[in-house]
């Protein structure tokens, strides 16, 4: 196992759709479940998809249970699929592929999703709460969707504004 850079915006893997997983259980998608996992714990972060990594793959990891008292552990899902949205909440949320970025965005209040697990074995996870944002968050990154494109016209400026300072600084000699 190891540690994979995190991609940040503007990345361009971040803005598309990533591919279908042909091969579940070939040895290098497991290197890559492993390294993923071992990359998500150490930026504490509560789910990952493999774009975030400069894979572009249709594959997630979360695991909530270290936040709000959320049970569970581990999920691994390769292609995963909303299957049912009920309900409507607003969650704040941040992202590893924006650092000190974070908006308020609609969200399904209950999730149905289904995808493979690592064995390949079919899952489907019913959930809710922070879980249930994880899970829709960490799609939408298979989407090329960042929650940087669910925010106001205005915020997004400013942020792009902000990051534009950011690295011309950080070239000043």
């Amino acid at each position: 196992m190891s540690l994979r850079e995190i991609k940040k915006y503007p990345a361009k893997v971040l803005a598309k759709r990533a591919s279908e997983v042909g091969d579940p259980l070939g040895a290098s998608m497991q290197r890559l479940i492993d390294d993923m996992v071992e990359t998500m714990y150490a930026a504490k972060g509560v789910g990952l998809a493999a774009p975030q990594v400069g894979v572009s793959h249709r594959l997630i990891v979360l695991d909530t249970s270290a936040m709000q008292d959320e049970q569970g552990g581990l999920i691994v899902l390769i292609n995963p699929e909303l299957a049912v949205l009920n309900g409507s909440v607003q969650s704040e949320e941040g992202c590893l592929s924006l650092p000190g970025f974070t908006t308020m965005v609609d969200r399904a209040e209950t999730v149905t999703v289904c995808g493979l697990d690592r064995e390949g074995a079919e899952q489907s996870i019913e959930a809710e709460g922070l879980l249930a944002i994880a899970l829709q968050h960490e799609i939408d990154h298979l989407e090329g969707t960042l929650i940087l494109d669910r925010t106001s016209f205005l915020k997004r400026e400013f942020f792009k504004k902000q990051l534009k300072k950011q690295k011309n600084l950080s070239r000043t000699p």
